[in-house]
């Protein structure tokens, strides 16, 4: 047989280790969704969680429920929270170029932290517990959408600054700013609430897959999927943007446009993961970078389809460590993603030593 010549190699050597970490990563996230299903207080066997997944009778008809009602939204929500908050993650270092940039960088989850706790430590202060609860309307419900609002009115701002500013950098600026007055909000409203109120919030903050019920993925599902294929269609600009605004230019890419779904794709799938399960932490950041870590390229036609993969599996094993399966304490999401991740990453990057390598510095 031909051999390939030397400048097709390395190029056939990426595209098979490509291929191979995507299968594997499809695997895995089966297995996964498989795991998560069948572990929590109540271990079910896997045997009794496909026999309802696909119709049949259980060896106990309380495990049924237990699936259908509980754990499969709870599943279908990380699934779903990883790969946005990952994609998202990918997008904004390549926006930026910058490998500490994450989907909240720009200040969506900040403006979200308000809204809840606007609902949370002033809705007695304001009249707003009251007419809410005339209205029927749940906690639940008023903190999801006190979040959707509070992301939505800061993404509505940097969208608007992201019009009147060229450089990434700048906005990148304006957008730790936004975080920075947003949260300052939320200490005097905490300063001045009562603790009940403050537990409440504080809870929230955890961040937590567990909260969100059939109806709310009817909300977060189509959302969700419209910022992943947003995101899919970015992979050229993606690409394009890898060697900076100038390059991207020259290729004929317009970088405004770009620039405009990009932070459109992020401000989507950030906002609505923060609105309906906390603010998740450590995903955004760190999941990009094992996936070039595992690739060994930069290239967003594997790394995109590798992180939403690698998301949703990260998410996925994270939210089964927190449950302590066979106990019925629950840790905090946000300090198992940082306890137990954060230091893997840490040894991945001293590993690669040239971090600045994969965006074209």
């Amino acid at each position: 047989m031909p051999s390939a010549s030397p400048q097709e190699a390395p190029g056939q050597t990426r595209t098979r280790i490509g291929a191979a970490v995507i299968a594997a990563l499809v695997a895995a996230l089966v297995v996964c969704f498989g795991l998560h299903l069948a572990t929590g207080s109540v271990f079910i066997p896997l045997r009794d969680v496909i026999a309802v997944l696909i119709g049949g009778e259980p060896e106990k008809a309380v495990w049924a429920e237990i699936i259908l009602q509980f754990r499969l939204p709870r599943t279908i929500t990380a699934v779903l929270a990883g790969a946005a908050l990952a994609i998202s993650g990918l997008q904004m270092q390549t926006l930026f170029r910058n490998p500490l940039a994450d989907p909240f960088v720009l200040g969506i989850s900040a403006g979200a932290s308000l809204g809840v706790a606007i609902v949370a430590l002033g809705a007695s202060g304001l009249g707003l517990a009251a007419a809410m609860a005339a209205a029927g309307i749940g906690a639940d419900i008023s903190i999801a959408a006190g979040a959707s609002l509070g992301a939505a009115a800061v993404f509505l701002v940097v969208m608007l600054v992201a019009r009147r500013v060229e450089s990434n950098m700048t906005l990148l600026i304006l957008g730790i700013m936004f975080g920075y007055v947003t949260s300052a909000v939320v200490s005097v409203l905490m300063h001045f609430s009562v603790a009940e109120q403050v537990h409440g919030f504080v809870i929230w903050t955890f961040g937590s897959f567990a909260g969100v019920t059939w109806g709310e993925l009817t909300v977060l599902a189509p959302i969700a999927t419209v910022g992943l294929l947003i995101g899919i269609g970015l992979i050229k600009p993606l690409n394009a943007l890898l060697l900076g605004s100038q390059y991207a230019r020259s290729m004929g890419l317009s970088v405004g446009a770009a620039r405009f779904f990009i932070i459109g794709s992020t401000s989507l799938l950030a906002g609505v993961v923060t609105a309906f399960c906390g603010p998740i932490g450590f995903l955004g950041i760190a999941v990009p970078h094992l996936c070039r870590s595992m690739l060994l390229t930069s290239d967003h036609r594997v790394l995109v389809p590798c992180c939403i993969l690698l998301g949703a599996v990260v998410a996925i094993l994270a939210d089964i460590v927190a449950q302590l399966p066979g106990t019925s304490a629950v840790l905090p999401l946000n300090a198992v993603t940082s306890l137990v991740g954060a230091p893997f990453v840490i040894w991945i990057i001293l590993r690669q030593r040239n971090l600045g390598a994969s965006f074209g510095s």
